[in-house]
């Protein structure tokens, strides 16, 4: 099985001293071998055949911009990693995928800050691709809130989208305990 990360994030998958690399292959099961010039990472699986999907999981979260800690989340069974790809709302133009960019960020990256505290999901915008770490629950309420800010909709709307969702999934914690 195989993976790909862009050439400056093969320093994040190896980590200090080789640590992230060695500590994705021991909870995995897994044997990594980079390829530096290329980017591929060839994924061999020990034990657990699930071990492999894992580690390429743990891989493509770092190759979209999460940090190695950010990406160690999908170690937990409740966590996924989703990918919106910024195209799909601005086709072709450069300019439109720039613009994109900037308002799932927001103003000194406040967009982004408010996504993460609101739905608890962990949010990277790397090259042209937004990405989202969490729950099934929180990946939910914060793709429809990415999908409503590159489709246009005000900041302010989408944050009163946020904290009406955040009410809602604090009342269902509440009651189910």
């Amino acid at each position: 099985m195989y993976a790909r990360l862009p050439k400056e994030r093969i320093g994040v998958a190896i980590g200090p001293s080789g640590e992230v690399k060695q500590e994705i292959e021991r909870r995995t099961g897994t044997k990594l071998t980079l390829d530096s010039e290329t980017g591929e990472v060839r994924i061999e699986r020990g034990e657990d055949p699930l071990g492999a999907l894992m580690a390429r999981e743990v891989l493509n979260a770092i190759a979209r911009g999460f940090s190695s800690e950010r990406a160690f989340r999908l170690f937990e069974d409740d966590q996924f990693l989703e990918v919106i790809d910024i195209r799909d709302f601005a086709g072709r133009s450069e300019r439109a995928l720039v613009r994109l960019k900037g308002r799932a960020i927001g103003e000194r990256g406040r967009t982004r800050q408010i996504l993460e505290e609101t739905t608890d999901a962990h949010v990277s915008v790397y090259g042209k691709t937004i990405a989202l770490i969490g729950t099934a629950e929180q990946l939910a309420v914060a793709r429809e809130a990415v999908e409503r800010l590159l489709g246009g909709a005000q900041h302010s709307s989408v944050y009163r989208f946020l904290e009406r969702k955040r009410r809602e999934m604090k009342r269902r914690f509440i009651m189910q305990r």
